[in-house]
């Protein structure tokens, strides 16, 4: 999603707020959580004064992954899927749920 989708202008900005929601819901740092029926160790990265993010997934036991960049600008949000269809990331964004905050060490 980069901006240069046919979509409507409402609807696009509803898309990029839930794919940031979905995003601002994962704990930054090294965490836990399951994700389609497997277990994934995610570490989540915070840039740009909190504008961009690098997430990547890896299946616990497993050969799974999930890579990406989220990036707003002035021009509008970017979701950018590291070598992988926007459709894994956004079905694990959306099916993703963390462990319980008090398993996150603080």
């Amino acid at each position: 999603m980069d901006g240069t989708s046919s979509c409507c202008g409402s609807e696009l900005a509803f898309i990029s707020y839930m794919i940031r929601a979905l995003i601002d819901s994962i704990f930054e740092g090294v965490s836990k959580g399951s994700a389609e029926g497997k277990r994934y160790v995610v570490t989540k990265s915070v840039h740009n004064g909190g504008r961009s993010f690098k997430i990547y997934a890896e299946e616990l036991g497993g050969d799974d992954f999930v890579s990406l960049n989220f990036y707003e600008t002035s021009s509008g949000e970017s979701l950018k899927p590291c070598e992988m269809p926007e459709e894994k990331v956004l079905r694990f964004l959306r099916d993703y749920v963390p462990d319980a905050a008090e398993d996150k060490p603080r």
